[in-house]
C-alpha cells in the first residue's frame, strides 16, 4: 500500500495509528465487501476480514476518510434485539463515480455509476451509430463529461461496453457484427484517447457487453452468491454469453471465450453473419422474434423495445404466442448444450431472453431439462437478470476495480 503520510485525526493515538498501518492491506478487500453488500456492519466486516475489531474499525475509518463509505456509529437497534448494534457501513452518497459508456446497434448511452452499482446519472445518446468508432466514442464520452460537469462528482476512471468480442491485451473489437465498424477496431485505445481529450482522469477500459452484464449481475444482481454463473442475453441485435467461474469472469486466453451466439440451434435456419446457419445469434434475438411473430420492424423504437412490448401488451396474439414458443425452444436447445459442457450452478438471462423466461418459464425450463444430462439429474436455476442497465454497471466495474484493488493508490492517481 502507499506509504503517504496521513494527518492524525482527533482522538487517534499511536496505538490506533499502528492498527491502521497493519490494516492498510485490508482496505481493498474491505471496500469490496461493502461494495458488493457482503459487509453491512462493522461486525460482519471484522469476521469476513479475519482481523480484530480494532483493526476493522481503523480500516472502516480510513475508507470513510477517503470519501468512499459512511460509518454510522449509532445505528437504531431492530425491534426485539438485544445488545448494542454494530456500526453500520454504508456507501458514501456523495462519493466518487465511474464514467460508464455503452454502444449498441441502436445507439449509445453514458452514465455515472457509484460504488455498489448505483446509477447516479444517465444520458441517452443518438439512435444512429456512425461507422467511425472514433466519432461515436467521442460523442459518448462528451455526454459523460457533461454529466460530470453537471453533478460535480469526482471520477475514478471510465469503462466501455461494446457488442463485440474484445481481444486482449490489445483491446480490439474483433467482430462488431451489428455495427458498421471495421473488424479489429482498437476501441480501448480510441476510448482512452477520447477520455483524456475530455479532461477526465483515471484509467479507461473496454470489454464485451455481455461479459460486463455478467460481472455486474454477479456482484450486484441475480448472480450474487453463485460460484459458476452462466449469463446469456440478447439486447438490440445478436446473442451473447458470459461465464463467471469461482467468482471471476472467465474470458479465455485472449478475451474471446463463450461466443455462445454461434451455437447452432436450427440447422435449417437463416444464414448467420459468421458464415454458418441457424446460430443462436440470428435465431433468438429481437429481429428473429419479430420475424417469427409476423411483424415488420418499425423505425421509431429499438427492436428490443418492439419485441418486449409485443410480449407484454399482446400475449394472447397468435403470432406473438408462436414467436414466444419458437424462440423459447431455440434458446432452450442452446442452454441445454451449455449446461452439458459448463455445469453451471445458476443461469441468468438478460434482454429479450429475460422477457421470454417470464412469459414461458415452465416451457423453457422443461426444454433445458429434457435435453441436458445435468438438467435431468439436478435442477439448474434459470433466473432473470435484475439490473436494468447491467452492461453499463459492468463497464463501471472495470473502472472501479483499481480502486477495489488499492484504494489509496488509485484515488491518488485519479486526483
Amino acid at each position: 500500500m502507499s506509504g503517504t503520510a496521513h494527518p492524525r485525526r482527533p482522538g487517534e493515538g499511536p496505538t490506533s495509528r499502528t492498527r491502521l498501518d497493519r490494516g492498510r492491506g485490508a482496505l481493498g478487500p474491505a471496500l469490496e465487501l461493502v461494495h458488493t453488500g457482503r459487509a453491512p456492519t462493522r461486525a460482519v466486516l471484522t469476521a469476513e476480514l479475519g482481523v480484530t475489531r480494532a483493526t476493522a474499525g481503523a480500516v472502516a475509518a480510513e475508507l470513510e476518510a477517503l470519501g468512499l463509505i459512511r460509518v454510522d456509529a449509532r445505528p437504531t437497534a431492530a425491534a426485539g434485539s438485544q445488545g448494542r448494534p454494530s456500526h453500520r457501513l454504508e456507501l458514501a452518497e456523495d462519493g466518487p463515480v465511474a464514467l460508464a459508456a455503452q454502444v449498441h446497434a441502436d445507439g449509445f448511452r453514458a452514465a455515472l455509476v457509484g460504488l455498489g452499482g448505483r446509477m447516479i446519472a444517465t444520458a441517452p445518446g443518438c439512435e444512429a451509430v456512425d461507422a467511425d468508432p472514433a466519432k461515436v466514442l467521442g460523442s459518448v464520452v462528451e455526454a459523460g463529461a457533461a454529466l460530470l460537469r453537471e453533478t460535480g462528482r469526482r471520477c475514478v476512471g471510465a469503462g466501455l461496453a461494446v457488442p463485440s468480442a474484445v481481444a486482449e491485451p490489445e483491446g480490439l473489437a474483433l467482430n462488431p457484427l451489428h455495427l458498421a465498424w471495421p473488424a479489429g477496431s482498437p476501441v480501448r485505445e480510441i476510448f482512452a484517447e477520447q477520455v483524456r481529450a475530455a479532461g477526465i482522469t483515471g484509467p479507461a477500459f473496454a470489454a464485451n457487453d455481455v461479459n460486463l452484464a455478467a460481472l455486474a449481475e454477479h456482484r450486484h444482481g441475480a448472480g450474487r452468491g453463485a460460484r459458476d454463473l452462466l449469463c446469456v442475453a440478447t439486447g438490440h441485435r445478436g446473442v451473447g454469453g458470459a461465464l463467471v467461474l469461482d467468482g471471476r469472469l472467465h474470458t479465455g486466453s485472449a478475451g474471446l471465450a463463450l461466443e455462445v451466439g454461434h451455437l447452432t440451434v436450427n440447422p435449417a435456419g437463416r444464414p448467420c453473419h459468421c458464415g454458418s446457419r441457424g446460430c443462436l445469434d440470428v435465431e433468438a434475438d429481437p429481429l428473429a422474434f419479430l420475424t417469427a411473430a409476423g411483424r415488420t420492424p418499425g423505425p421509431v423504437v429499438s427492436l428490443l423495445q418492439q419485441a418486449n412490448e409485443a410480449i407484454r401488451d399482446e400475449p394472447a396474439d397468435p403470432g406473438v404466442r408462436h414467436a414466444v414458443e419458437t424462440l423459447v425452444d431455440r434458446l432452450g436447445f442452446g442452454l441445454a448444450g451449455l449446461v452439458n459442457i459448463l455445469n453451471p450452478d445458476r443461469i441468468i438471462l438478460g434482454g429479450l431472453h429475460r422477457t421470454l423466461l417470464r412469459a414461458a418459464p415452465d416451457r423453457l425450463r422443461a426444454v433445458v431439462a429434457d435435453r441436458s444430462l445435468w438438467g435431468r439429474s439436478g435442477v439448474v436455476p434459470i433466473l432473470p437478470c435484475t439490473l436494468d442497465h447491467n452492461s453499463l454497471v459492468g463497464a463501471a466495474e472495470l473502472a472501479w476495480q483499481p480502486v477495489l484493488d488499492d484504494p489509496l493508490t488509485a484515488l491518488a492517481t485519479a486526483a
